[in-house]
């Protein structure tokens, strides 16, 4: 797979996850469990969720939107239409999810590889009334949402590699015709 190719699979990679990470949330704002037991949340906000809280039904709503932005600015990194997208913005955007992400998986937020595996081996043991659950629920985000977020989050920095190394002095019609040459 050339360079090329591969930035033009984080791009779609990134719209892909955004599409997941949207269905998922837009299904819980629905009403769906889809997955919100298993969310890596302090005991007294996964109650909440798990309550349908206002909050937390609002909060899905905005992050499904949220994602169909993502999907559109993913997009804008390889499609035609997105040369009139100002390219310092999805500089931006890209590089500064692709870093979040990338450092939510690893954990240094609190969750993610490292946090699961203190919790998990005992160097950080959760409260007591909550062993069980934090362990569940380390286990889950070890094997599911730290290895999502750091593969969008590759998928993102690999979207804003592709967009750095076009240049800035690339003019919006010169990405265009790159990118409707390569459409294939």
């Amino acid at each position: 797979m050339s360079r090329t190719d591969r930035a033009r699979a984080g791009a779609y990679g990134a719209a892909a996850c955004a599409v997941a990470y949207g269905s998922m949330k837009l299904a819980q704002a629905l009403g769906a469990n889809a997955l919100a037991d298993k969310d890596p949340l302090p005991p007294h906000l996964r109650e909440q969720l798990l309550t349908r809280d206002p909050l937390f039904v609002a909060s899905h709503w905005v992050l499904a939107g949220a994602a169909v932005v993502g999907v559109l600015v993913a997009l804008a990194t390889v499609r035609p239409w997105g040369a009139r997208v100002p390219r310092r913005l999805l500089l931006a955007i890209t590089w500064t999810l692709g870093i979040f992400m990338i450092t939510r998986s690893i954990g240094v937020v609190g969750f993610g590889f490292v946090g699961d595996a203190l919790v998990l081996t005992g160097v950080r043991p959760p409260p007591v009334e909550h062993a069980a659950l934090a362990r569940t629920l380390a286990r889950w985000d070890l094997l599911l949402w730290s290895p999502f977020f750091l593969l969008w989050g590759v998928c993102w920095a690999t979207a804003g590699w592709r967009l750095y190394r076009r240049g800035p002095h690339t003019s919006a019609q010169e990405r265009q015709d790159a990118l409707g040459h390569h459409r294939g």
